[in-house]
């Protein structure tokens, strides 16, 4: 398969997937990977395309994370989307999970703090994020039982460079709300600080 033949196959799939044809897209992804197996970003676009196909949440928001990376440095982004997409376990907790779960229980089970009570010490502490947030990591659990302040902490993640973090909560919290645009675009926020602070250690 040529260069240019290869390009426009590769076109041809993300179009699909961004129309929801997650069939085609498959298809169109698989066959540049028949003739060319070290395409990292026709694998991705499988994985990706496979679970749209079987409903997993999040698919969708990681191929738009996916796209932006690549427009700042393709060859990186290939590969932060592979080691996303081969350690994907679903081991942290659903946002319906924080959701659901009856309030006193988790307090006593997770000997956690609620976010209120958080934002308090942060106050405290004159706003130093990183210090009362990596002190509280290690001996107790932030509760959060409200949508707004579950984005309100993404935010305050992402802008004190817990990326990893950050985008550990969001994958999941699209695999239950994959449409939600207050999601997407926090992902977007995230996907373009990574790629600046990649650009800027370079």
């Amino acid at each position: 398969m040529s260069g240019i033949s290869k390009y426009k196959i590769l076109q041809e799939a993300k179009k699909y997937f961004s129309q929801n044809e997650f069939k085609k897209a498959l298809e169109k992804f698989a066959a540049v990977l028949q003739t060319d197996p070290d395409s990292k970003e026709a694998y991705n676009g499988v994985i990706l395309s496979e679970m749209a196909l079987s409903g997993e949440g999040g698919a969708e928001a990681l191929f738009d994370y996916y796209e932006i990376l690549k427009s700042e440095d393709k060859e990186s982004a290939d590969e932060i989307m592979s080691e996303i997409l081969e350690n994907m376990d679903g081991t942290l907790e659903k946002l319906s999970e924080i959701f659901a779960d009856p309030l006193r229980e988790r307090l006593e089970l997770e000997d956690g703090i609620l976010y209120d009570d958080f934002l308090d010490i942060l106050e405290a502490n004159d706003g130093d994020f990183k210090s009362v947030f990596d002190s509280i990591m290690f001996s107790t659990k932030v509760i959060i039982t409200k949508k707004e302040d579950f984005m309100a902490f993404l935010e305050l993640l992402i802008d004190n460079e817990y990326y990893e973090m950050a985008l550990n909560y969001l994958e999941n919290a699209l695999s239950v709300y994959p449409t939600d645009m207050e999601l997407r675009n926090l992902l977007k926020k995230l996907a373009q600080k990574v790629a600046v602070e990649d650009t800027n250690t370079k």
